[in-house]
């Protein structure tokens, strides 16, 4: 059993289902927190299911909820229904993304703005609406990508929809910082899940484990501590892109 760090806490993850956002979900249960689970569609709806039952076997309250937070209207509807499931919402985490490899001269309108409404306008809107209805001295945490600080093709779209995330949390970490928010991101190394293989060739996955240490990928269990820690006694830490990658990439 985990330290209960989190104890009486409230925490509302989007994207919560599997994956990094399941992994989140059980550790800050472990410690303490009650836990809203957020998933996008139906596809979801089982895994969502299976980590709210989760969560709830480690003695706190949980709840999940549906919704496509490229829409504004769902991002306050999340936050309005985690509030009335759990109550004041003291953490955020945004673990939403999409990842798209592909040539920009081969990249489509429809491809773009899918790309940027899913990385940067809902990661937007998810930090605005935590700014509203954040208990005093809560966090918000975004995970991005160490992609923000290579040099590499492909991933124009990808990178460049998570950029602006890093300058969103500059400005919160400022706009926010009299009622004691905390606004960070997290930018982990390709992570050894789906959402990564499916763009790549295993030539490219072999490479990729080569610029790390161990020659491996990203682990959840490597970023969903730091999401811990951030959420409790790192709260010091503000306006920050951490990258957790094992040595991938910096700046």
């Amino acid at each position: 059993m985990a330290q209960r760090t989190l104890s009486g806490k409230n925490v509302l993850i989007a994207g919560g289902a599997k994956n990094l956002g399941g992994l989140i979900a059980r550790q800050v249960a472990n410690s303490g927190a009650n836990v809203v689970i957020h998933f996008n569609s139906d596809a979801t709806k089982t895994d969502a299911q299976t980590t709210l039952a989760e969560v709830e076997a480690a003695g706190v309250k949980g709840a999940i909820v549906q919704g496509d937070l490229t829409v504004p209207a769902n991002v306050t509807r999340l936050f309005d229904e985690a509030e009335s499931a759990i109550g004041k919402i003291d953490v955020a985490v945004n673990t939403v993304g999409k990842v798209l490899r592909k040539p920009i001269v081969e990249t489509t309108e429809d491809e773009y703005d899918s790309m940027f409404d899913i990385n940067a306008k809902s990661a937007y809107f998810f930090i605005k609406e935590a700014g509203t209805h954040l208990a005093e001295g809560g966090k918000i945490i975004t995970i991005v990508t160490a992609l923000l600080a290579a040099f590499t093709d492909g991933y124009s779209t990808y990178a460049g929809g998570k950029s602006p995330v890093e300058h969103f949390t500059r400005a919160a970490a400022k706009e926010y910082a009299d009622r004691g928010i905390s606004v960070t991101a997290i930018a982990p190394g390709p992570m050894d899940t789906p959402f990564f293989y499916g763009q790549e060739t295993p030539e490219r996955v072999d490479f990729h484990k080569s610029q790390a240490m161990g020659n491996q990928l990203t682990q959840i269990e490597d970023i969903a501590p730091i999401v811990r820690f951030l959420a409790s006694e790192g709260w010091w830490i503000t306006g920050q892109t951490i990258f957790a990658n094992g040595g991938y990439t910096t700046r």
